[in-house]
This record gives structure tokens, C-alpha cells and sequence, in this order.
């Protein structure tokens, strides 16, 4: 059977369609698996208890009997329109407005069937084939101003991939007074001088804040400046906060969150424990919104409804804020220092680097002169039962073949149980240290 170009693209083996196989052959194996690979949240009982009850209070609400007179906030028996339920719309417009102060309006928010449906839209609206005032067509893409950056960006382009990314500046710093730690940084100087912004060839900005894989937050100085490139090239900045603020914060540092009707912020409703309702949330300028909901009504008909009936109460209370500051956050803080002191223990003696943990979920772990590939390792370590993701797989734009950087990185999950974290980092300490060893 053949299939089309956009077929073919789309059943080529990519980084996240072999991540979340993996993920499933582990879910459905008869043998323990220590599950460090993943994106998953953690399974917090804070969390989980406040979305039970609010799933259960749903039934006697009318949510689930909603008629065209009903005044229920939400329902999973009809389609909302195509920009995405209307109640959750509002409660959003009003959780914004009431802690940023940013008056949004119900035309600033679309909802997408999850952020990486979200991702697939804005970068097919801003990279890919362009018509210039000349209907010369010009090929845009979107600055990765960051990098190593999120896996699952890599291949949502309907035609080939449209990145233009910069190498990060690599800071050794210290944490919590330890030594052994390094930091990305942007280097605005590469990236003010890249050909393709000078000429009118990106369409827009994109970076992550937590970012995964790595845990790197941009600074508040980072952001700004970004923000004025953005505007000085005349092209939106796009801000991914799956894992960030306000919710799920899992952000250590002191930053802020801005909006302005040049940036696009895209929230998800998967970290703060909810990734099966397949919730994300757009916030832009009016022309922006319109034109996802376009695309959903194609695609979709309509996002989902049911993380939205489950959200709406949460965000009009504040408790979806309140849950993320008082356990979200503090349950990966802690988790990250546990992870951090077992690879000590495991790794202290061979040449681990650790990027500076500043949120999101995940370790990035850079081993200096490993003697193979770190897709070489990702093999080696599945075959004993433990799933990490190698870091060829990050750099998205870059050609990483003379990058040996992009070679000896990893990342781990850490929202595993404490002994899965306990068993995963015992095993890649031992086929670690093996390499090594035996390297000598």
C-alpha cells in the first residue's frame, strides 16, 4: 500500500513515536521496568484526591445532562465550538486577569486536544511555505533560540522540518553549594547574527520555560530580550509553559510570566496530573485564536470537554494554583534532590555533569567523553530494564554530527516512585561506570 507524502512523513520512525512505544511495551511487560524515559507526571495523592472528587461532583451538577436550558458550567454531551468550551474559556479569561492583570478577553484563549495538538497548529501557521508581497514563495522557520529542546517539536510540520536553532552557552555553576553542575544559556550574539532572521526567514520564536529535557529556565532578562527581537523582526514569540507557571509551576527559580499581544502562551493541563484528558490552552492575540479554531473545526470539530469540565472549578477557586504552589512543585523539588544524590552516590567519581535542576520533571545528565554514543547507551540500559531518552533526539534544527555534546546527554524522569528512582539510577550508575572502566 502506498501512501502520500504527507503519509510517508508522518509513519517514519521519529524520537517521539519510538518513545512512546517504548513506553507502551513497558506498561504491557511481564518484567519490571524502571520507567525513567517518560513523560508521565507523578502520581501525587494531593492531586489525585482533588480531581476525584471534583470528577465525582460533576455527575451532580448536570455536566453530564446538559440540555440547551441548562445552566451547568460544562458538559461532555455536546460538541463546544470549535475554540474550545466556553465556560472554561471564561474561568481562564478571569484567572489570567485576576493574578497578571493582562485583560484578556474571551477572544484571547482557544483550547487544543493537548499542547503537542497545539504545537502541530502554530508551527504549520508560522514555519513552512510563505507568499511574499512579490507571491514569491519564501520557506519560514521557527527559531529555536535554545537548544536542546522538546522532542515531540521535531516532526509536527505537514512538510519537511522547518527549525532554525542556536547552541546553547555552557555555564559550569554550582547548586545547593555543590560542585558538578552546568547551565544552558542563550547565546544572543549567534542568534542576533543569524542569516535566516536577518533575511526575513523565520516566522516565529519558540522556547520552553521550564524546558524539557533539560530543566533549563529561561531568565527573566533571557525572556525580555527575546521578546524585543521578536517584535523588532515583526514575528510572534512563542512560550511553551507545559511544565511552568501558574500551573503546574514546577519552576525553582524566581521568574515571572508576561503576555502581550505579541507572545503566544501555551499551557497544558497534563503535568498537574491530568495527561489522558488531552487539555492544552492557547492565550494570543485575537487573529491567532481565530485562526486555531479554524484549524480545530477541521481537524477536530471541536477539543475535548472533559479536562475542561474538571479544570472550570478549579481555576474559578484558585485551588488549581493553590494545588500546584503547595504540592506540585514541592513533590519535584524534593524529588529532584533525592535523583541528584543517588547519581552522586552512584556517579560522584566519573565525569557527570548535571544541569542545575530549575523545574520541569526531568534530570539532563551530561556524561564528558563517554566512550559510545548515549543512543548507543539508551539500548544497553533497556535491555536491563531501565528506559531513558538519549539527547540525539533534542537538538531539533542543529546538525549535530560534529556536536559531541549532543552525543553524551540523557534524560531522566524523575517522577517515578522512590524506588524505581532508587533501582533506575543504580542500574545506569553500574553500565555507567562499566563504560568507563573500561574505556581506561
Amino acid at each position: 500500500m502506498k501512501f502520500s507524502k504527507f503519509g510517508q512523513k508522518f509513519t517514519q520512525p521519529t524520537g517521539i513515536s519510538q518513545l512512546m512505544d517504548d513506553l507502551g511495551d513497558a506498561l504491557k511487560s511481564d518484567q519490571p521496568v524502571n520507567m525513567l524515559g517518560g513523560g508521565n507526571p507523578a502520581r501525587i495523592e494531593a492531586v489525585n484526591e482533588l480531581f476525584l472528587e471534583t470528577y465525582q461532583a460533576l455527575g451532580n451538577d448536570g455536566s453530564f445532562r446538559e440540555d440547551i436550558n441548562s445552566t451547568a458550567t460544562s458538559s461532555m454531551a455536546n460538541y463546544s465550538n470549535p475554540q474550545g468550551d466556553a465556560a472554561f474559556i471564561d474561568a481562564l479569561v478571569g484567572f489570567f486577569n485576576r493574578h497578571y492583570d493582562w485583560n484578556l478577553t474571551s477572544e484571547n484563549i482557544a483550547l487544543t486536544n493537548g499542547s503537542q495538538n497545539a504545537f502541530f497548529y502554530l508551527f504549520n501557521l508560522f514555519g513552512g511555505a510563505f507568499t511574499d508581497e512579490q507571491s514569491e514563495s519564501v520557506d519560514k522557520s521557527i527559531l529555536l533560540p535554545l537548544t536542546p529542546e522538546y522532542i515531540g517539536y521535531s516532526d509536527v510540520h505537514v512538510e519537511g522540518q522547518h527549525f532554525t536553532a542556536v547552541l546553547p552557552h555552557i555555564d559550569e555553576v554550582t547548586h545547593d553549594g555543590e560542585e558538578g553542575f552546568f547551565k544552558y544559556r542563550v547565546d544572543f550574539d549567534a542568534l542576533e547574527n543569524l542569516p535566516a532572521l536577518k533575511e526575513g526567514r523565520i516566522g516565529a520564536i519558540c522556547g520552553s520555560r521550564p524546558t524539557n529535557p533539560t530543566g533549563n529556565v529561561l531568565t527573566d532578562e533571557e525572556m525580555a530580550h527575546l521578546a524585543e527581537i521578536a517584535k523588532r523582526y515583526d514575528v510572534p514569540l512563542i512560550i511553551d509553559n507545559a511544565y511552568g507557571m501558574p500551573f503546574p509551576n514546577i519552576i525553582y527559580s524566581d521568574v515571572t510570566l508576561n503576555w502581550d499581544d505579541n507572545t503566544i502562551l501555551c499551557f497544558s493541563l497534563s503535568k498537574i496530573g491530568l495527561p489522558g484528558v488531552r487539555t492544552g490552552i492557547i492565550v494570543a492575540a485575537p487573529e491567532v485564536i481565530a485562526a486555531v479554531s479554524a484549524m480545530n473545526a477541521v481537524v477536530n470539530l471541536s477539543p475535548t470537554r472533559f479536562g475542561a469540565s474538571i479544570a472550570t472549578p478549579l481555576v474559578e477557586n484558585n485551588a488549581i494554583k493553590d494545588l500546584s504552589d503547595n504540592d506540585i512543585k514541592p513533590f519535584y523539588q524534593q524529588q529532584a534532590k533525592t535523583a541528584v544524590t543517588l547519581l552522586k552516590k552512584e556517579l560522584g567519581d566519573y565525569p557527570l555533569v548535571i544541569h542545575k535542576p530549575e523545574g520541569a520533571i526531568f534530570l539532563w545528565l551530561w556524561f564528558k567523553d563517554l566512550p559510545i554514543s548515549t543512543s548507543e547507551l539508551y539500548e544497553t540500559l533497556k535491555e536491563k530494564g531501565t528506559l531513558i531518552v538519549p539527547s540525539e533526539y533534542f537538538f531539533p534544527g542543529v546538525d549535530i554530527s560534529d556536536y559531541k555534546h549532543a552525543h553524551e546527554c540523557i534524560r531522566m524522569s524523575i517522577a517515578a516512585d522512590e524506588q524505581t528512582l532508587i533501582d533506575g539510577i543504580a542500574v545506569i550508575g553500574e553500565v555507567v561506570r562499566g563504560l568507563y572502566d573500561g574505556a581506561k
